[in-house]
C-alpha cells in the first residue's frame, strides 16, 4: 500500500500574513493563539504504576465518545503536559470527532516529581511501548492511534522503528509533529544565537529546578554546581539526562536516541511532519524519502515554525488559532483506523 499517496490530500498550511518567519509562528502559537473552538478541555487523571515502581499520570479527556470510537493518544514534547497549547488543540479536535483522547505525562511532567532516580528522554521507546500496551489493554474495543509532539514524536517514531512488525499489535498508525528526528542537529541548533537566548532559557527554567529536586531525593546523583552552570541543553544532557538514562554522554545519547536511523524499519503507517522554517529542527537534518522507508509519509511544509502552524481567524485574521495542524494530522491518522 502506498501510504505516501494516502496523505497527499489535505496536508496543506498557509501562514497568516502577519506572522512571517518560524520564530513568530512558534511563539504566537504557544503564547497567544486560540486553542479550541468548543469548550475548554476537561480532564480526569489516573496514576499508573510503572514496572520499576515509579509512576506516570495520564489525563483522559472528559468529552463524550462512542465506546467503539478510536482512542487518540498524545505524547507531549520537552517539558510539555496536557495543558500545552497543542495538547488542548488536539483535545478539541478529538471532541469534535467523538474520539477518546488521552495524554500520558512523561515522568516528572504532571506537576509532581517522580520517585525513581531517572526522568524521561527523547529515545525512551521502552516507556512508550509499556504505555501503549496498557492503553491497548484498557481499550480493547477501540482502534488506537498515537501522535507525538517534538520530543514525544521522536520517542514514538523510535518505538515504531524498534517494534517493526509488532507495532501493529498496539496501534493502527502513528504521527510525529515537529520532532527532532536527528537529535544532534536539533540540539546544536537550539543552543545557538536567538534560540539559545529564548528557547533554551525557557526549557532550562523548568528542567534545572526539577533536576535539583531529583538531587534532593538522591544526594550525589550529579554535580549540583556544574548543573547550575549549564547554559544549554548539551551541557544539561551531559550532566543529567545522559548519565541518568544509561548513556555515556550527550553525544552518545543524541546518537543512540535519534529516530532517524530506524525510520526505515517502521512497518505501521507513520507520518512525520516538520516545517522547513522550524527554528530548532534544521531543514537539512530532515529525513529523505529513501531514509524514511515506504511506511513513512513525510510532510515538509515551508511554514509553520516549531509546533506552531497558527491560522488566521476573526477580524483581520487576529488572534489566530492552532487547530489547523491537529485537523490535518488527526485526519490522516483516522484514515488508518
Amino acid at each position: 500500500m502506498n501510504h505516501r499517496a494516502l496523505a497527499a490530500e489535505g496536508l496543506r498550511y498557509r501562514a497568516p500574513w502577519w506572522l512571517p518567519g518560524g520564530d513568530l509562528q512558534t511563539l504566537w502559537a504557544a503564547l497567544a493563539s486560540r486553542r479550541h473552538f468548543g469548550p475548554a478541555p476537561r480532564w480526569e487523571r489516573s496514576r499508573w504504576t510503572t514496572p520499576d515502581g515509579d509512576f506516570i499520570d495520564v489525563d483522559h479527556a472528559l468529552h463524550a465518545s462512542n465506546a467503539q470510537a478510536p482512542l487518540l493518544v498524545l505524547f507531549h514534547g520537552l517539558e510539555g503536559s496536557s495543558g500545552s497549547h497543542y495538547a488542548m488543540a488536539f483535545a478539541d479536535f478529538a471532541a469534535a470527532q467523538g474520539l477518546a483522547f488521552a495524554v500520558p505525562h512523561f515522568r516528572g511532567c504532571s506537576g509532581e516529581i517522580n520517585h525513581a532516580p531517572r526522568a524521561y528522554h527523547s529515545g525512551d521507546f521502552a516507556e512508550i511501548d509499556w504505555m501503549l500496551a496498557r492503553f491497548a489493554k484498557e481499550n480493547p474495543g477501540r482502534p488506537l492511534v498515537a501522535v507525538g509532539v517534538s520530543l514525544g514524536g521522536n520517542a514514538l517514531m523510535r518505538w515504531a522503528g524498534e517494534a517493526g512488525e509488532s507495532a501493529r499489535q498496539r496501534v493502527r498508525a502513528v504521527a510525529a509533529v515537529c520532532s527532532p528526528l536527528d537529535l544532534a542537529a536539533g540540539g546544536h541548533a537550539i543552543g545557538q544565537g536567538f534560540n539559545r537566548q529564548v528557547y533554551t532559557r525557557v526549557f532550562l527554567s523548568t528542567m534545572v529546578p526539577k533536576a535539583l529536586k531529583k538531587l534532593e531525593q538522591y544526594p550525589g546523583l550529579f554535580d549540583r554546581e556544574a548543573l547550575l552552570a549549564a547554559r544549554d541543553l548539551y551541557e544539561f544532557d551531559n550532566l543529567f539526562t545522559a548519565p541518568l538514562h544509561g548513556f555515556l554522554n550527550t553525544d552518545d545519547y543524541w546518537a543512540r536516541a535519534s529516530a532517524k536511523p530506524v525510520l526505515h524499519r517502521i512497518r505501521v503507517p507513520a507520518l512525520a511532519l516538520n516545517a522547513l522554517n522550524d527554528p530548532f529542527v534544521p531543514a537539512a537534518s530532515l529525513p529523505t524519502a529513501q531514509q524514511a522507508g515506504p511506511w513513512v509519509t513525510l510532510w515538509h511544509p515551508s511554514r509553520g515554525g516549531h509546533v506552531g502552524f497558527p491560522a488566521a481567524s476573526g477580524l483581520l485574521g487576529v488572534p489566530g488559532h492552532v487547530r489547523t495542524m491537529p485537523e490535518a494530522v488527526g485526519g490522516w491518522l483516522l484514515k488508518h483506523t
